[in-house]
């Protein structure tokens, strides 16, 4: 990032950070509340997401997730602006790590880790606990619309070691960092266009999902290792790695995609089920449709 850019944000966290912490939590979740009553498309896409992916849940039990989903966002938003302030130091007091072996044994293969993340509990808190806890990662990433907020979250990301990857045409990039025994984060929950990705289920409906991480995983040969940062009811975090992942591999390459990306997308389902007031389903995660014409399938992949 230019260093206009990086005082620019840096001064502009500052200032936000400024104001406490309770303060910001108290204003987000008042907003967002707000944001539930009247943004009406957005509260209809959250309760639409959670019917269709909880069917056994009555109306009211779904309501009750919805506003939940609302006030966890909220608070994910207001924590971000003190995100840069955590340091080494002061880490154990926002999160705990759980499953250190899982990593330790994968990164002791020495082919690098593929970290699969989600839009779920506080991913932007895991691009500085790993860090600190482990050592920084290579995170694939697409620019945010907006220049300020992405702005904001590269200095974020960045600001413990990491370094960002942009998404598209970075594959041969992320294999000479797998052969260096680097760790590569990626999000691989959204929704991408038909072009892009494979159908695989998730929660009980094909969804359009990008083959990027599955390709990755049969060419390395790298150790897959789900990681999720999960808000705790004592309102801190854990960072949780799951045990390893396997890519398969067969002599039928398109069938191993498939399988391969259906198994890392359960990974993700099953976290959600456990805490699904904490998954982003604001996004229009099902929005391209295996019927659809080729040329109409298109929809951005996450960020």
């Amino acid at each position: 990032m230019p260093v206009e850019k990086t005082k620019t944000t840096s001064i502009l966290l500052c200032v936000f950070r400024c104001v406490p912490l309770s303060v910001h939590k108290g204003l987000f979740k008042l907003f967002f509340r707000l944001f539930y009553l009247v943004g009406s498309k957005n509260r209809l896409i959250v309760l639409d997401n959670l019917q269709h992916s909880f069917p056994e849940k009555d109306l009211k039990e779904i309501i009750k997730i919805a506003k939940g989903v609302y006030r966890h966002f909220a608070i994910v938003a207001a924590e971000f602006f003190s995100l840069p302030s955590i340091a080494r130091e002061n880490i154990h007091r926002w999160v705990e790590l759980e499953g250190l072996k899982n990593y330790q044994s994968a990164i002791a293969k020495g082919k690098g880790v593929l970290f699969i993340a989600a839009h779920f509990g506080n991913w932007e808190l895991m691009t500085i606990a790993v860090p600190l806890y482990l050592k920084p990662m290579q995170i694939v990433y697409r620019p945010i619309d907006s220049p300020v907020v992405d702005n904001m979250v590269e200095y974020v990301r960045t600001m413990q070691g990491n370094d960002l990857i942009p998404k598209g045409g970075s594959g041969k990039r992320i294999m000479e960092l797998l052969q260096e025994n680097q760790i590569i984060g990626i999000l691989s929950d959204q929704n991408v266009a038909a072009y892009e990705g494979v159908f695989v289920d998730f929660f009980g409906r094909p969804a359009c999902t990008g083959v990027g991480l599955a390709v990755m995983a049969m060419r390395s040969g790298a150790p897959v290792v789900p990681a999720f940062m999960v808000r705790q009811k004592s309102g801190r975090y854990k960072l949780i790695l799951k045990p390893v992942m396997e890519a398969v591999c067969t002599d039928n390459n398109e069938a191993d995609l498939r399988v391969n990306t259906q198994r890392f997308t359960k990974a993700i389902e099953d976290i959600i089920r456990e805490y699904p007031d904490q998954y982003f389903w604001f996004h229009q995660r099902w929005k391209t449709k295996p019927y659809q014409p080729r040329y109409i399938r298109s929809c951005r992949s996450g960020r």
